[in-house]
C-alpha cells in the first residue's frame, strides 16, 4: 500500500502564501481513503489546504489524535468547508475526547485546553462522532492505535499541571484519549502522530503489537519532548534508531532543540514536517 502526507496545519512554514499556528492537520491518503488527521487549532488547515489546491470535500472521515484545543480547534471551520456534501462525516476518536480539560498556570489560574466547540453545533454541521477506546480499522491496512498502554519506564507524562473536571471534582488529566495513525505499507509501518502525549516509543510499540508489523518505515508528527528532560531525548533517540527508522518527520511540540539533535542522528534520514510538507511512503 502507498500513502500519501500533506501537512495543512503545524507551527512552521516552509514557504509559500502558507499560515502557521501551534497546532497540526494532516491529510492521510491511501488509495481507498482521504483521512484528516487531526484540524489544527483554528481556520489555518482550510486556508491552507485551498492553497495546495487540496479539496476538504472529498475527505471520508476525520481522525482526532486526542481532545486538545490545537488539534481539535479547526474541526468546524473544516465542516463548515464541506456543508454542502449532505452527509454526515465520521470523527473518530477516544471516549475522552469531550473531557473538560485545563491546563494549571503559574499563577494558579485555570485555562481550559480542550475542545473550543459544542458538540451539538458540529453534529449539527455534520459531525458523526464515533468514539472508541481500542484500536479502529478505519480501512484495509489503515488503523488508529486507540488508548496507549504506557509501559516504556523513561516515558512519564510531560507539559505542565493538566487537570479535568468530572462529577467529583477536579483530577490529574493523563489524556488517556491521546493515539496515533497507523497504515501499513509493504516497507512498514507508517505512524502518523499528534502530540504522544502516551510517549514516542510506547506508541510505537502498541502500533507493532496491534499491527503484527515489526518494522516501522516512517514516524510523522509531534512527539511532545519539548520539555523533556535531556536523559529521556537521548533514550528515545537511541530508541528509534534500534528500530531502525528509515525516515523521520517532526512537528509541532517535538521542539527545535530535540529537532536538531534528531537531524544530527538520523541525517538524510530526518526532514522538518512543516505546512505545505507532502511526502509519499510504501509500495
Amino acid at each position: 500500500m502507498k500513502v500519501r502526507l500533506t501537512t495543512l496545519a503545524e507551527n512552521t512554514v516552509g514557504k509559500g502564501r502558507f499560515l502557521a499556528e501551534h497546532g497540526l492537520s494532516i491529510l492521510v491518503e491511501t488509495s481507498d481513503q482521504k483521512i484528516l488527521f487531526d484540524t489544527g487549532k483554528s481556520y489555518t488547515a482550510v486556508h491552507n489546504a485551498r492553497v495546495l489546491g487540496v479539496d476538504l470535500r472529498s475527505v471520508d472521515m476525520v481522525v482526532l489524535s486526542h481532545g486538545h484545543h490545537d488539534h481539535t480547534g479547526g474541526l468546524r471551520d473544516f465542516l463548515r468547508e464541506v456543508a454542502g456534501r449532505g452527509r454526515e462525516v465520521p470523527v473518530v476518536a477516544h471516549p475522552a475526547v469531550w473531557s473538560v480539560r485545563y491546563s494549571v498556570e503559574k499563577d494558579e489560574r485555570r485555562r481550559y485546553t480542550g475542545i473550543p466547540h459544542v458538540r451539538e453545533e458540529l453534529e449539527s454541521l455534520g459531525a458523526y462522532f464515533r468514539l472508541e477506546q481500542g484500536p479502529t480499522e478505519l480501512a484495509e491496512g489503515v488503523t488508529t492505535t486507540g488508548e496507549v498502554p504506557r509501559v516504556v519506564p523513561f516515558e512519564q507524562m510531560l507539559g505542565g499541571r493538566r487537570v479535568v473536571m468530572d462529577g467529583d471534582g477536579w483530577r490529574r488529566d493523563d489524556i488517556p484519549d491521546d493515539q496515533a495513525l497507523v497504515v501499513r505499507t509493504g516497507e512498514g509501518l507508517v505512524v502518523v502522530l499528534g502530540c504522544a502525549h502516551a510517549g514516542v516509543m510506547n506508541t510505537l510499540e502498541h502500533a507493532r503489537r496491534i499491527s503484527g508489523e515489526e518494522r516501522v518505515h516512517a514516524v510523522v508528527g509531534g512527539m511532545h519532548l519539548l520539555s523533556a528532560p535531556r536523559e529521556r531525548v537521548e533514550q528515545t533517540v537511541h530508541a528509534l534508531k534500534d528500530l531502525g527508522i528509515e525516515r523521520l518527520g517532526v512537528s509541532h511540540c517535538t521542539g527545535l532543540e530535540v529537532a536538531a539533535r534528531l537531524f544530527h542522528e538520523f541525517g538524510e534520514s530526518f526532514f522538518f514536517n512543516n505546512v505545505g510538507t507532502v511526502v509519499e511512503f510504501g509500495q
